[in-house]
């Protein structure tokens, strides 16, 4: 039964916040004005006293509230998704894939352009219905009470999502899991697909030791290997956490709102296109209401599992013809994000229409390049309408 869902924190849970706000502990911190040790005490306690003395959640609730939520279960486990019907001939059914540390709420800014094109300069034949879920476990698609669940077991769920929706045939786009999920949803529902449109590209056997030929990097994209070896280098401490020991972190994030800021600004610093200024990309507000979703619903930790469930389940390959993902497929390359693949790969891992190298840009696309992602999309599904 699908069944509507308004988002709105008990008075209870932010006076607690408060409480544990007013009171954190604060580590001392030094040479660490680059973050290269990690979040910035400094920063991340400024933005406390702000989140403190200024943020106002109950803005973000109306905001967020002004779209129709809804929950339902499926394969035992809840689903929370934000729907928004389109304004056009003939709306396509589109699903929006976050990742992490993301939200559904992190699609804010493309909704309206996608949903309403004629209110936003846009054409009415390109309008989307769109369909965001929030991944199980994360957000309001909580409390996640059962192991297992991966990005190749919420490909599924959202097939199920979709048909109960009523939508035989969709479209998908992601980025981080949600590029993953869209890619299996590419693989094994390929007759049901429209296209898929993604901004991180992995191998879908990635988790479990799937990798990409090196020699298949091009001159030209030798920068790419440059900035993966950054990552692995540099960035992927948390990977190795969430993936082997989740429920350690899960217990003290669940605990300290200040250590729950501290492990997501990091991420949105340093995996955004933002010169190491976050706020040059995301405001006060929309830093805090990122870490708000996943301290008001306890999700740090099931968010966590997620990494868990991908490295000790292996993916299975639904069929064995090439290329691996059949449907469609668009390709937004941002300059800044995590990981890059070579376009040679890309081209015989997917069913490649499109490949643009967008101008800047990180990990989080809909927020950093809005514009920029709506008028790809369009772009991209204009020709399968």
């Amino acid at each position: 039964m699908i069944e509507p869902l308004r988002i709105e924190a008990s008075e209870a849970q932010l006076d607690d916040l408060k409480n544990r706000l007013a009171n954190a502990r604060w580590t001392d911190d030094f040479d660490n004005d680059d973050w290269a040790y990690g979040a910035n005490t400094d920063y991340i306690r400024k933005l406390t006293g702000y989140w403190l003395t200024d943020y106002d959640w109950r803005r973000t609730e109306q905001a967020i509230n002004r779209f129709d939520h809804f929950r339902m279960e499926i394969a035992g486990a809840p689903i929370h998704f934000m729907h928004v019907k389109g304004k056009g001939p003939v709306p396509m059914p589109l699903m929006l894939n976050h990742g992490w540390p993301w939200t559904f709420w992190d699609f804010k800014k493309v909704i309206g352009p996608l949903t309403d094109p004629a209110a936003h300069g846009g054409d009415p034949e390109d309008a989307f219905e769109i369909v965001a879920p929030s991944l199980p476990g994360y957000g309001y698609s909580t409390p996640l009470r059962r192991s297992g669940v991966n990005s190749t077991m919420t490909g599924d769920m959202w097939a199920e999502l979709m048909t109960r929706l009523g939508h035989e045939r969709f479209a998908t786009q992601g980025a981080d899991w949600g590029a993953i999920v869209s890619a299996n949803l590419g693989h094994k529902y390929a007759d049901r697909v429209i296209g898929v449109h993604i901004q991180l590209l992995t191998p879908l056997d990635y988790f479990t030791g799937g990798a990409v030929d090196p020699a298949l990097f091009s001159e030209g994209e030798a920068w790419m290997q440059a900035r993966n070896a950054h990552f692995f280098q540099n960035e992927s401490g948390y990977y190795a956490l969430q993936s082997t020991r989740p429920q350690t972190p899960a217990i003290a994030l669940n605990d300290s709102p200040v250590g729950l800021l501290a492990w997501i600004v990091e991420k949105r610093r340093n995996w955004s296109d933002c010169d190491g200024d976050v706020e040059k990309r995301f405001t006060k507000d929309e830093l805090i209401d990122t870490v708000m979703i996943y301290w008001l619903t306890e999700s740090f930790g099931t968010s966590a599992r997620y990494y868990y469930e991908a490295a000790h389940r292996p993916w299975t390959p639904s069929h064995e013809r090439r290329p691996v993902v059949e449907a469609p497929t668009a390709v937004a390359v941002f300059p800044k994000e995590v990981v890059l693949q070579p376009h040679d790969w890309a081209k015989e891992y997917y069913n490649l229409k499109r490949w643009t190298k967008m101008n800047a840009g990180g990990h989080f696309g809909p927020m950093e390049e809005p514009a920029a992602l709506v008028e790809d999309l369009r772009a991209f599904f204009r020709d399968y309408r």
